[in-house]
């Protein structure tokens, strides 16, 4: 078993999959370093939305880094978790589904295999410059989740 990491940014119609073997805070951690480092090294904020697992937090940093490293990526990165119940608004949710209809809708013999695979994946929508067609407006989203959130002032 593996772990797939997606980082998607829709306005720039730019995809990119990280195939880890594990999925712990410690492989978080590292996902978010190539994050800022490689994939967005000339950025003063990275905002990044992610669902709530238990490793998707400031804390990891510290698990995988020195203290220095670990706030140096923070001051860089602006987390912001999705609702506990509606992991469906993180857009990224729609390219996994896309992704597994296209790409992963078979066994994958092992991890190679699904570098290989996903990479090409990931080549062909970002040449296609495909995006989530997104819309689901903020009206919409407080009448659906407004149980969740205390009206507005």
């Amino acid at each position: 078993m593996v772990n797939v990491f997606a980082f998607f940014e829709p306005k720039a119609r730019w995809r990119h999959l990280d195939v880890t073997e594990r999925r712990t805070a410690v492989d978080f951690a590292h996902a978010m370093q190539r994050l800022t480092d490689e994939h967005y090294p000339e950025a003063e904020k990275v905002r990044v939305v992610l669902d709530n697992l238990n490793t998707h937090t400031p804390a990891s940093l510290y698990k995988a880094f020195e203290p220095e490293e670990a706030r140096r990526l923070l001051r860089r990165l602006e987390f912001h978790h999705t609702p506990k119940h509606a992991s469906w608004l993180n857009q990224v949710e729609i390219e996994f589904s896309v992704l597994c209809r296209q790409c992963l809708s078979r066994r994958i013999p092992d991890e190679s295999t699904l570098k290989k695979e996903s990479g090409a994946w990931q080549s062909e929508r970002n040449k296609q410059e495909a995006t989530v067609s997104w819309r689901f407006s903020a009206p919409d989203a407080r009448e659906k989740l407004k149980r969740l959130y205390p009206p507005r002032l």
